[in-house]
């Protein structure tokens, strides 16, 4: 074993060595092997033992990771290899698989060039690859293959030679075709995957040892010899056969391409200014004499240094004195030092080059998804997640001297997860926490406990919900508080097309900017005129000053967007987030004179209206689903349906591998918190595993809205009966 800063010093050197350099991340459904194959990786770098690889699982260095043997936030590393006589850096992420921590995988994205996809060939490929694949893809990040666990099919499933390999190719299949669907046109043929160009390898990263086509060919071992190793459980002898760290190694360095190579087509995907502009031209060439151009995608708490910000760096140099311009904030900031994470530990190097991944210290009030730039340039494109937080927890401080400390621990958490939600109820005075689920939930309350020392207090998990409208209403007035200025809006539903855009990040969030934005909103079904008018999107939402003539409308713009938002983030029904809704101002009289429109009487005239519209309309609850593949044996399968049915689940399949059932399921995410876990697991006698996905959001049945809307006013210190129209009309 070698010392962190022995590696990184000889790291440092080949930093430059653009052609020598990839940026890859290990990304996989839960419990396929990414961390222990990642251990395997670093003993061949010389930063842990071999003896111990596969079971010290470096990068699950958080005490909470340790106790669950799960990854749950991406740990990123800088590894040193020689290869044909030549020096390579691979910097490497190693990605949660649970979908709770879906998050970390997206933001990991935008930072690699290529993916090693693991999969475990008994479970094939779960929900939670083909959501990983897909990230990947979108990202324009290569993918090759690593299929973990083969000897399972041999110990467990006792399957021939024959079968296994027909299995394999099954597997491959399926795969290539998700690739084919989810790449981008240019790439669905070229980055198909297969085990004769040596972009796909066989192995157990438990057991140390893997098989590719160059491995065959250099050790002169076949498939048939490693069969007979396996039965014989020889693992000595496998391990020197088919070594897993030099197979995996040369399919990363030979089929995952440099940032050289992959800036090229990645920065016109990620970055949507001036492709001919100097920042642009420097980016495409991953030039490091040029600008610096660096985009954050992950966040680390230090106890000593704050806040560290990790980024990717597209062009010029990190490096201490830098100053750089962070997007949204109008001072520049100047990096006080730099390094490179070797998993818990960050390591002070100089200077990070084009192409590199770097901590950056000494910059304050950075975000995830922020661009760091000399000069001012275009933002990259927001980090897109596809699930969203279903599940809350109001969550307090057992000691009120704690309070502050509370607050502060929550905003780090939201800014190093940007998936955790957290809100003060301003009427109850509870912090409430939102997550993917109930596991990102139980992960926020330990480390409040355990890192931040604060002894908390949660409520049991609560459902978010959403308000939408079925139909158009108005023009509806809005008048000021003082009566002297008046505004009439409409409101419709917001076209679906549209609202998929929001979700995708085609359509940002914030002010639109430009024809560009124009013309994305036009392509996704809203009509031109509004397209050209819109002010704002906040909340799948959008407010457009359709009007002619107005006075003062300019003036008193701002005060409308901040009036819209915060109708759109309490709607009138139960006070949930709203979605789907376009609001136009249509007309208004305003006051000539600016003391009668300051905010007290803009922001209550608009929100007024937009909440008596919205109830003219109709509101509605949408609820959030989550789809459940669940896997039993046969004999449990009618009473699994019956049970997921009578939880107002829709079974979308149900398929059957010899003994073994799958049972996809749409299921709403308030029947899965009432002891579902237990009541399923008591059906099948434990023997159920189940995986969950987010599946969007859907229109409450009619008959629960009233129940719901009802026991949500309550819980939120509301008068229970829902609002009329007339409420806000006054």
């Amino acid at each position: 074993m070698v010392r962190k800063e022995y590696v990184v010093e000889e790291i440092t050197k080949i930093m430059s060595d653009l052609d020598n350099i990839r940026n890859v991340a290990i990304i996989a459904h839960v419990h396929h092997g990414k961390t222990t194959l990642t251990d395997s990786l670093l003993a061949r770098a010389g930063l842990i033992s071999k003896a111990v690889a596969g079971d010290v699982l470096y990068t699950n260095y958080e005490a909470i990771e340790k106790d669950r043997r799960m990854t749950i936030k991406s740990a990123n590393i800088s590894l040193g290899f020689v290869y044909n006589e030549k020096d390579y850096i691979i910097n490497l992420i190693d990605t949660p698989g649970h979908v709770d921590f879906g998050g970390h995988v997206t933001r990991s994205m935008r930072a690699v060039d290529g993916v090693v996809l693991v999969v475990d060939p008994v479970e094939g490929v779960m929900p939670q690859t083909e959501t990983v694949l897909r990230q990947a893809l979108k990202e324009k990040a290569k993918p090759v293959l690593f299929v973990n666990k083969v000897d399972r099919l041999l110990t467990e499933l006792r399957l021939t030679p024959e079968q296994t390999f027909e299995r394999l190719l099954k597997l491959i299949n399926d795969i290539n075709k998700l690739i084919s669907q989810f790449a981008p046109e240019e790439f669905a043929e070229k980055w198909q995957v297969s085990v004769e160009k040596g972009s796909v390898a066989f192995g157990s990263a438990a057991k140390k040892w893997a098989i590719s086509k160059p491995i065959m060919d250099k050790y002169k071992v076949t498939f048939k010899d490693i069969f007979a190793l396996t039965a014989a459980g020889d693992e000595k002898k496998l391990q020197e056969v088919a070594p897993i760290d030099e197979s995996t190694l040369i399919m990363m360095i030979e089929h995952l391409p440099s940032p050289h190579v992959a800036q090229r087509y990645r920065i016109p995907q990620i970055w949507h200014g001036d492709l001919e502009s100097p920042d642009g031209k420097s980016m495409l060439n991953t030039d490091a004499s040029a600008n610096t151009n660096i985009v954050v995608f992950n966040m680390v708490y230090d106890p000593h240094s704050g806040e560290v910000p990790v980024g990717r760096v597209f062009s010029g140099v990190a490096k201490k004195g830098t100053e750089l311009h962070i997007s949204g904030l109008a001072n520049t900031q100047k990096i006080q030092q730099v390094g490179i994470y070797m998993g818990p530990d960050r390591v002070q190097v100089d200077a990070i080059p084009a192409g590199n991944i770097a901590a950056l210290i000494g910059l304050k009030d950075v975000s995830i998804g922020d661009t760091l730039s000399t000069g001012i340039i275009d933002p990259f494109e927001q980090i897109t997640h596809y699930s969203k937080p279903v599940v809350t927890k109001a969550v307090e401080a057992e000691d009120s001297r704690d309070t502050t400390k509370l607050i502060e621990a929550l905003r780090e958490l939201s800014k190093q997860d940007p998936t955790i939600l957290t809100e003060i109820n301003q009427q109850t005075g509870e912090h409430l926490v939102s997550g993917m689920g109930e596991l990102h939930l139980e992960v926020i309350e330990t480390k409040l406990r355990d890192e931040f020392k604060i002894p908390i207090i949660t409520s049991p998990p609560i459902v978010i919900y959403r308000e939408t409208i079925t139909s158009k209403a108005g023009p509806i007035e809005g008048k000021t508080p003082n009566k002297h200025s008046k505004f009439y809006v409409t409101v419709e539903p917001l076209p679906e097309g549209v609202q998929n855009a929001i979700d995708e990040g085609t359509i940002r969030e914030g002010k639109p900017k430009g024809q560009a934005a124009i013309e994305a909103m036009v392509a996704a079904g809203l009509d031109r005129l509004i397209a050209k008018n819109v002010e704002d999107v906040s909340n799948k939402c959008m407010l457009a000053d359709v009007t002619h003539g107005v006075q003062y409308m300019n003036e008193v713009m701002e005060l409308l967007i901040d009036g819209f938002r915060e109708a759109v983030k309490d709607g009138p029904l139960a006070r949930e987030r709203c979605s789907g809704v376009l609001v136009s101002v249509v007309d208004a009289t305003i006051h000539e004179d600016p003391v009668h429109r300051g905010p007290a009487q803009i922001i209550p005239a608009i929100r007024n209206a937009v909440y008596a519209g919205m109830l003219t309309a109709g509101v509605m609850l949408y609820e959030p689903k989550q789809n459940f593949t669940i896997n039993i044996p046969q004999e449990y399968m009618s009473g699994v349906i019956t049970f997921v049915q009578s939880k107002r689940g829709q079974v979308v399949s149900v398929t059957q591998e010899n003994e073994q059932v799958s049972i996809v399921a749409k299921m709403p995410v308030a029947e899965t918190l009432k002891g579902f876990s237990n009541d399923l697991r008591g059906l099948t006698q434990g023997r159920a595993i189940w995986y969950t996905e987010f599946a969007g959001y859907e229109k409450l049945p009619t008959e629960l809205q009233n129940k719901v809307v009802r026991e949500i006013r309550q819980r939120k210190g509301q008068n229970p009966e829902p609002p009329t129209p007339d409420q806000f009309m006054s």
